[in-house]
C-alpha cells in the first residue's frame, strides 16, 4: 500500500512533513534514480536517496515505535555529530536496527536531565509542534535576591525578545541565602526560555535540570548518562497527546529471558555512564 513519500521520510526521522515536502521541492530526494516531485507515493521496495545517499525506511506496520528517557548531562550537545568533538547526547544510546532515534525537542549545552527520544520521527514532530503544548517540569537552582515581587511578574508574564512569557507554576524547592531552589513549569519550548526568563528579572541560574516532561518523569534511579526505554502505556500516553493511535507492540520482554535482559540493560547503563566520566575528563584535560 503505497504513502506519501514526505510522510514516510517525516517517519523515519528526517526531520517534519514540512520540512521534507521543502527537500522534495529543491529536488534532493530521489525514487529509484528519478527525481522525486511533491505528491509522489511510495511502496515499500522502492529505493530513497537523500542528497545521493540511501536510506532506510520501514512502513508503518513495520515499525514499532519506542522511546526511550535519557538523563543528558551537562555538557553535552543535541546534535548527531559537533564539528568541535564535543560529546553529543546520541553518543551512548542503544543502537536500533533499520531505524534512528530522534531526540523529542533540545537541552541546551549547560541543561541536563529529561530528554525522550523516539524510534518513529512523526510522534516526535508532533510532540515538538507548539500546538500540542506539552508541559515541561524543571529544578532551577537560582543566585540572587528572589522577591515576592518578582515571582509575581514571572507568574503573569514579562515580554522576552521573542515575545511575552510565563511560568505556568512556580513554587520554591529550598536553599540557603542567595541560592535557591525552584520547580517551574510552562508548556513552550522557546530557545534557553527557563533561563531568560529569571534572567529578566535579573536572577542567574546556575543550575536547570528538566525533570518532567508531560507526564513522564526523570526516574531517580537513572545516572546521568543514562537511558531507559519507557513502558507501553508511557508510549501510548505520548502518542495519545500528539493524536496518534496507540502502538500495540513493544521491545520491552515479560518472558522468561526479560531478567537477563534487564541486567544487559543495566551493564549498558553502566557502560554509558562510565564512558561519559571518561570523556568529561578528557575534555577538561584538553581545555587546560
Amino acid at each position: 500500500m503505497s504513502e506519501k513519500l514526505q510522510k514516510v521520510l517525516a517517519r523515519a526521522g528526517h526531520g517534519s512533513r514540512r520540512e521534507m515536502e521543502a527537500w522534495i521541492a529543491a529536488g534532493r530526494i530521489s525514487i529509484d534514480g528519478e527525481i522525486a516531485s511533491l505528491g509522489d507515493r511510495v511502496e515499500d521496495d522502492v529505493k530513497i536517496r537523500i542528497d545521493g545517499r540511501a536510506i532506510t525506511v520501514k512502513s508503518e506496520d513495520d515499525l514499532i515505535c519506542r522511546v526511550i528517557a535519557y538523563h543528558k548531562p551537562e555538557g553535552e550537545i543535541c546534535s548527531r555529530k559537533d564539528p568541535e568533538g564535543r560529546p553529543t547526547v546520541f553518543d551512548r544510546l542503544p543502537k536500533t536496527r533499520d531505524s534512528r532515534w530522534v531526540a523529542v525537542g533540545r537541552l541546551d549545552i549547560n541543561t541536563s536531565g529529561l530528554l525522550l527520544f523516539t524510534s518513529d520521527g512523526e510522534l516526535a514532530n508532533r510532540l515538538m509542534h507548539p500546538s500540542n503544548e506539552v508541559e515541561r517540569e524543571y529544578a532551577v537552582r537560582t543566585f540572587g535576591e528572589v522577591s515576592e515581587a518578582c515571582i509575581q511578574r514571572l507568574r503573569t508574564g514579562v515580554t522576552l525578545e521573542d515575545g511575552p512569557a510565563n511560568f505556568d507554576k512556580i513554587k520554591a524547592a529550598g536553599g540557603e541565602g542567595m541560592n535557591k531552589w525552584w520547580h517551574v513549569s510552562l508548556a513552550e519550548g522557546r530557545n534557553r526560555e527557563v533561563r531568560r526568563l529569571w534572567e529578566s528579572q535579573e536572577v542567574q541560574v546556575s543550575r536547570l535540570i528538566r525533570i518532567r516532561y508531560g507526564m513522564v518523569e526523570l526516574p531517580k534511579s537513572l545516572p546521568r548518562g543514562g537511558w531507559v526505554e519507557l513502558e507501553l502505556e508511557q508510549v501510548n500516553y505520548l502518542r495519545k497527546t500528539a493524536g496518534l493511535d496507540n502502538e500495540n507492540r513493544t521491545m520491552l520482554g515479560t518472558d522468561k529471558h526479560s531478567v537477563a535482559r534487564a541486567k544487559v540493560k543495566s551493564a549498558k547503563i553502566k557502560r554509558a555512564v562510565s564512558k561519559h566520566k571518561t570523556n568529561v575528563g578528557k575534555n577538561t584535560r584538553q581545555r587546560t
